[in-house]
């Protein structure tokens, strides 16, 4: 038999069992009195039963207790322990500057690696994807960096992105290549007369294929270039082909790029291609070309800068923002019940672009190098007078035919360029 004795300042022992035959039976010790010193008394019970301790540190939310773990570096040891470390106090005030990156007021003077370091923390935790914050944020980086951010962006049919993040996407400076070919923009679409400002006068590659434009977008375009020689006045290279709206007026808007070097235009509207070839190569010195140029095969621009995973992470956002899925699967289904196949959309192709065109067809335009005639006549008096040392050790041999070599060399001395070619450099 066992049983629990009340303690000496009477406190309530509990329940009291008793085994008889084999059975637990509950005795009261008010009615037995029975009391034993073989046994020890109860501990005292400082807190009640069912009471436990929890270390309770920042609990006030799950975001809390998730800055509280990141501040240590968790790793397994070779027995297969666990070992946490401490991080850096670099890191952490790094992390808490990318969580509130939004709220700095300037980064100006900051050094380049450090900020370099806080860009990637803050688009690790997604921040220039929310919106309001994201703008903010993203603008105190290109104000104070400039191409370092992004030097060259690749927007090719990815009108959705557009259309989000127009305000993103203009606040980016100092790009020299940006691609827009196949995003349907249009004569007054406001990325089109962002082109114009003067943030984005260090662009030589613009790529605007495929884009519904006309005369007079091509006019608003480069108005700022005629007018106050503002702008676009680096371009070396323009895409405007697959622009069917495009007549021979809007080609004479584009004299005013003097530093354009390569041109396409196919698949405009253009009535008189002579004349349009004959006024390329009068007054800006294009030519045109026989064979497709490596230039327009848009392998050249791509999205480059800290930026450069921020563009996919919009891409990304906007495509399961505008496409639920669940909204699809009935339409999937009702497909699948009457034997027709689902459309698959293709981002990556455009329309225009992919229209089977000869290389006789297509006009692109790119700038001749003009030859050095000095250069040429030192080479050709240094070949000759090479030739002239090696016949010397040959005897002599075969006097007529050196002599008849001399006379044409000197003869492609002095037909370097034409008079009218010669006009046209000293025209610039």
């Amino acid at each position: 038999m066992s049983y629990y004795l009340n303690s000496e300042n009477h406190l309530d022992p509990g329940p009291i069992y008793v085994r008889e035959n084999g059975q637990l039976h509950m005795v009261n010790l008010a009615l037995d009195g029975v009391r034993s010193s073989l046994q020890k008394p109860r501990p005292f019970r400082l807190f009640p039963k069912g009471f436990s301790v929890e270390l309770c540190m920042n609990r006030e939310d799950d975001t809390a207790q998730k800055e509280k773990t990141d501040h240590f570096i968790f790793t397994y040891t070779r027995e297969g322990n666990l070992r946490y470390s401490a991080k850096s106090l670099f890191s952490l005030v790094l992390g808490f500057i990318s969580d509130n990156v939004d709220h700095i007021d300037s980064l100006i003077g900051f050094p380049e690696q450090i900020a370099e370091k806080l860009f990637s923390a803050a688009e690790a935790r997604q921040k220039f994807t929310e919106p309001g914050a994201g703008l903010r944020a993203l603008q105190k980086f290109t104000e104070a960096y400039g191409s370092l951010v992004l030097c060259s962006l690749c927007l090719r049919n990815r009108y959705l992105v557009i259309s989000e993040k127009l305000e993103e996407i203009k606040s980016f400076r100092e790009l020299t290549c940006l691609d827009l070919s196949c995003c349907k923009l249009g004569d007054e679409h406001e990325l089109l007369e962002h082109l114009t400002n003067e943030a984005l006068s260090s662009v030589t590659q613009l790529h605007l294929k495929d884009n519904c434009l006309s005369d007079a977008g091509v006019r608003k375009m480069t108005a700022p270039v005629r007018v106050m020689k503002r702008g676009l006045e680096n371009l070396t290279l323009l895409d405007l082909s697959c622009n069917p709206e495009i007549t021979d007026a809007g080609i004479g808007y584009l004299f005013s790029f003097r530093k354009l070097n390569c041109l396409d235009i196919s698949g405009t509207g253009l009535k008189d291609i002579k004349a349009v070839k004959h006024k390329l190569q009068t007054h800006i010195g294009l030519v045109h070309s026989k064979v497709p140029l490596k230039e327009f095969d848009h392998s050249n621009c791509k999205t480059e800068g800290w930026a450069d995973q921020i563009v996919l992470q919009w891409e990304r956002v906007t495509s399961e923002a505008v496409k639920p899925r669940d909204a699809l699967e009935p339409r999937k289904a009702a497909q699948h019940f009457y034997g027709k196949r689902a459309q698959t959309e293709t981002p990556g192709k455009c329309p225009l672009a992919d229209t089977h065109m000869n290389s006789s067809e297509k006009l692109q335009f790119y700038r001749e190098k003009a030859p050095d005639c000095h250069g040429t006549l030192l080479k050709l008096e240094a070949v000759s007078s090479q030739e002239s040392k090696k016949s010397k050790k040959r005897g002599f041999e075969e006097p007529e035919k050196e002599q008849s070599n001399s006379s044409q060399s000197s003869k492609q001395k002095y037909v370097c360029l034409a008079v009218e070619d010669w006009d046209l450099l000293n025209s610039y």
